[in-house]
């Protein structure tokens, strides 16, 4: 959602013209306003040694610049990230808070906060932005799932000098629309003229605004293509390949799926070597028993590749699991899957990084190993989850159903 305001002077009356989408608060789970508010997380709940942030979220409305503002101007701590989940909406003051990021050399990445103190679907309630809005800082947690940066918010996005957004998380783009509010009695002629100009003009200042930032002329280009009534949510590629997140390798934390059988989640994209495409690759942690959990591995595999001749994963010097030696095809992507016992979980647990190894048979005997580290941030806690509800012997263990990778980001 984007706004822009603009004043007509017709038959001496100002005429205040709008650029808007749809009203904010039939948006569920949505604040009417910006809020802006301290955090504070499990420990690494905002990466490797990170347990403090700034949330900012909900609509970009005509007062948020300077509320934005004033509460940076009182937090001395420059190293807090910014998590935002906002929707959009008033382009003027989304280019004004831009400018404060951009000032601050700030970090800035696309997640929810889930403030502890309200429930998880009453983020956005009464109750609940009182409470962020009542000063101090809130236990709460990050979740990247859902979580938005939408139109005029990315412009706001921009502005960070370092930028991140996760697998999970979406980032869409739409042109602007005018919607007049008329006072007076312009002729059919005037409003014409002035509706053609003011959309010129916006569109003159947001393709300066973006090659301001560092940003080329293909992603003005690309939302200039794209209705206002119809946003599109970014691809991993044009992410990338704008420049707004050039990451080549990007992943989530370990979360956990609450479903029959619970399990423990983590979702990454990598960058191929040959071109701006990203392929999709998935962890899932189950908990057999007390005494063994079962990892899968599951990658979206290369076509022209003759496949994977092995895949090992490593915990410091030693190697916690054992997959299979023939991966399961599950249509274009390949699952692997091993066992490890409580003293190879411990392993895992105990280090920030987990070495990834996978050897691909290109063609003839010639090999090709790839070597990638993953974080281990929420494992801990997710692992803490799942073997609280654990069988206590092998008899009582359920057969794993086989993987699918669902909530595929798109590439």
């Amino acid at each position: 959602m984007m706004t822009f305001r603009v004043l007509l002077l017709a038959a001496l009356l100002l005429i205040p013209v709008a650029l808007r989408a749809k009203p904010v608060t039939e948006m569920a789970g949505v604040s009417p306003r910006l809020v802006i508010y301290l955090a504070k997380g499990a420990p690494n709940a905002c990466g490797q040694g990170c347990d403090r942030w700034i949330a900012v979220e909900g609509k970009v409305d005509l007062a948020a610049a300077g509320r934005v503002s004033r509460f940076l101007r009182d937090v001395k701590d420059t190293q807090r990230p910014i998590y935002l989940h906002s929707p959009g909406g008033s382009v003027e003051q989304a280019f004004i808070i831009e400018r404060l990021l951009r000032s601050r050399k700030a970090v800035a990445r696309v997640g929810r906060t889930i403030v502890a103190a309200c429930g998880a679907d009453q983020q956005a309630d009464a109750a609940c932005l009182k409470i962020k809005t009542s000063g101090g800082e809130l236990e709460a947690a990050i979740e990247t799932r859902h979580s938005m940066c939408n139109s005029a918010c990315g412009y706001l996005f921009l502005g960070a000098t370092t930028r991140e957004v996760a697998p999970d998380a979406a980032m869409a783009v739409h042109n602007s629309k005018l919607t007049l509010v008329i006072h007076g009695h312009p002729s059919p002629e005037q409003l014409a003229e002035f509706t053609d100009n003011s959309l010129t003009k916006a569109d003159r200042e947001r393709a300066s605004y973006i090659v301001a930032m560092g940003f080329g002329r293909e992603f003005d280009d690309l939302i200039t293509t794209i209705k206002f009534d119809n946003a599109r949510t970014l691809t991993r590629s044009e992410i990338f390949r704008f420049g707004i997140d050039a990451r080549t390798f990007v992943e989530t934390p370990w979360f956990v799926e609450t479903e029959a059988r619970p399990y423990a989640r983590k979702i990454a994209l990598a960058k191929k070597q040959d071109d701006s495409l990203f392929r999709l690759m998935e962890w899932r942690l189950f908990c057999e028993n007390k005494d063994h959990a079962r990892l899968m591995f599951i990658r979206e595999f290369d076509k022209a590749a003759a496949g994977v001749n092995a895949v090992t994963m490593t915990a410091g010097a030693d190697k916690p699991v054992r997959f299979g030696s023939y991966p399961a095809r599950i249509g274009s992507y390949e699952a692997w899957s091993g066992t490890m016992t409580s003293d190879a979980m411990k392993m895992v647990l105990a280090v920030p990084h987990l070495q990834m190894a996978e050897a691909t048979l290109v063609s003839g005997d010639k090999v090709n190993q790839e070597i990638f580290d993953i974080d281990t941030s929420g494992l801990e806690p997710a692992w803490t989850q799942l073997i609280a509800s654990c069988p206590a012997s092998p008899g009582n263990f359920k057969p794993v159903a086989s993987p699918v990778v669902t909530s595929a980001p798109a590439q």
